[in-house]
């Protein structure tokens, strides 16, 4: 018999059982996740894709025609929109993130891709940040996704992404090189014309503490916002002219001139006017604050475990955190290693994403390079990918996705994953016993036994109250 926690390890940890998946992790649950802390095994699906210099180039190329068609007369209609020049791309992006999810046998460490990018969230219904979601993912959190984290965190806070989603890029110091530049420029100006002022962005500095680090009760002050923003200006991407004459050598920059130099005070550490390295030295403390620990391991454990996790799991995981440095496979493997963790009554109501994936992985499911049904799918059931609503992500809590619509919602997209499985995988007791082993409820059983075909079984498997939770 398979044991519950293979079942758990698979669909809980994971994004949900393929074919064959439990009997390979077999008996040893706890060893069959910790194997997958040594490397990103997919990280190769993803080297053929653009980098984000190169959308940088390309978007830079893109209004440069524009401008010039606007310069000679012949109007923004001579060229391609936006959607039209990019579209394919971000398409073949989705297709590329839900096919590699789908199969790869390494759930658990999908989810913390997962768990990660909702963290640091960016919506790319914001058109500047629209191209950069999907790349920060596989070029800022995949690469970090088991190292320090202060490593991570820097690398989303400097990936044009985050950058252009709030909006660092047009970040100045009101005392900078740059801004005494603008003021005198603005001074010999007409001043009947509009002029866009420069100044100072707390937008990133703002969710970086409150989101990203030490959470809303962490102790930090508008200050601290305000002292950190002044650290981190300059931070941005490479500019339209460099980018056209192939100076720019990666999607960051660092611009000294809109840098507020001088000494700054965050959460009651002082940094030396530094540059580029004073905001780097102010994230790596952030990354092993204490209020970042509590605050990071809370949010994993709910994860993992229960909107409201066990306060001994919380204090185990922040002292794993603190005491390795904020080590994200230490922490991990903490994670695994508690009896919490694996409790009867451990279980998480899934989102549309986690239902979406735990179907097609279940059944057999490869979505296609441009997966407009899926996406649009996932738009109906309240999770476009990459869009959340604010800067916090999508909800991690059942409240969130269990209501009644959200529920009829989901018996609609049940049957239309069903009808996308291929036909030898339609068999609904096979898929039941491939994803929950012999711990599907009697009335369950029952119901797919009594299914009119294969495929409306498979639809009432999916549609069923078991498969809802990850447990």
């Amino acid at each position: 018999m398979i044991p519950r926690e293979t079942v758990s390890a698979v669909n809980r940890f994971g994004l949900g059982a393929a074919p064959g998946q439990l009997a390979a992790v077999g008996s040893d649950p706890r060893g069959w996740l910790k194997a997958q802390l040594r490397g990103d095994a997919a990280a190769s699906r993803y080297a053929d894709l653009p980098s984000s210099l190169d959308y940088l180039r390309r978007e830079a190329g893109y209004y440069r025609e524009r401008q010039a068609a606007r310069r000679d007369g012949d109007g923004k209609d001579a060229v391609d929109s936006f959607r039209q020049r990019f579209g394919d791309d971000q398409w073949r992006e989705q297709g590329r993130r839900y096919r590699v999810a789908a199969a790869n046998a390494d759930g658990f460490a999908e989810r913390l891709v997962r768990f990660w990018s909702n963290h640091f969230a960016i919506s790319v219904d914001k058109r500047a940040a629209s191209l950069y979601a999907a790349p920060m993912e596989r070029e800022a959190i995949r690469p970090h996704l088991y190292g320090r984290y202060a490593d991570l965190l820097t690398a989303v806070e400097s990936h044009p992404g985050m950058l252009r989603y709030l909006d660092n890029v047009r970040s100045v110091g009101a005392d900078s090189r740059y801004a005494r530049r603008a003021r005198q420029r603005m001074a010999r100006a007409d001043r009947q014309r509009p002029r866009r002022e420069v100044g100072l962005n707390e937008n990133l500095a703002r969710e970086i503490l409150e989101l990203h680090t030490l959470g809303v009760d962490g102790g930090y002050s508008q200050a601290d916002v305000t002292e950190l923003a002044r650290a981190i200006t300059g931070w941005g991407v490479p500019l339209p002219r460099e980018l056209a004459d192939g100076g720019a050598d990666s999607a960051f920059a660092f611009r000294a001139a809109a840098h507020e130099s001088g000494v700054r005070n965050v959460v009651g550490r002082r940094y030396a006017q530094g540059g580029l390295e004073q905001g780097r030295a102010i994230l790596a403390d952030l990354a092993v604050h204490p209020a970042t620990a509590r605050h990071l391991s809370y949010k994993l454990a709910r994860h993992f475990v229960a909107d409201t996790p066990p306060p001994a799991l919380v204090a185990r995981l922040a002292a794993a955190w603190q005491r390795s440095g904020g080590d994200l496979a230490t922490v991990y493997a903490a994670l695994i290693d508690s009896p919490e963790a694996w409790g009867a009554d451990a279980r998480k109501f899934k989102t549309p994403d986690d239902f979406v994936l735990s179907a097609l992985r279940a059944g057999g499911i490869v979505p296609g390079e441009r997966p407009r049904a899926l996406v649009g799918l996932l738009a109906r059931m309240g999770q476009p990918p990459f869009t959340p609503r604010s800067p916090a992500g999508y909800a991690d809590e059942a409240a969130e996705w269990n209501g009644a619509d959200a529920l009829w919602k989901r018996v609609q997209a049940a049957q239309s994953l069903s009808e996308s499985a291929p036909e030898a995988r339609i068999e609904p007791l096979a898929v039941a016993q491939a994803v929950f082993a012999d711990r599907l409820d009697a009335d369950t059983l029952s119901a797919l036994r009594r299914a009119e075909s294969p495929r409306s079984g498979l639809t009432m498997l999916y549609a069923s109250p078991a498969f809802q939770w990850r447990s």
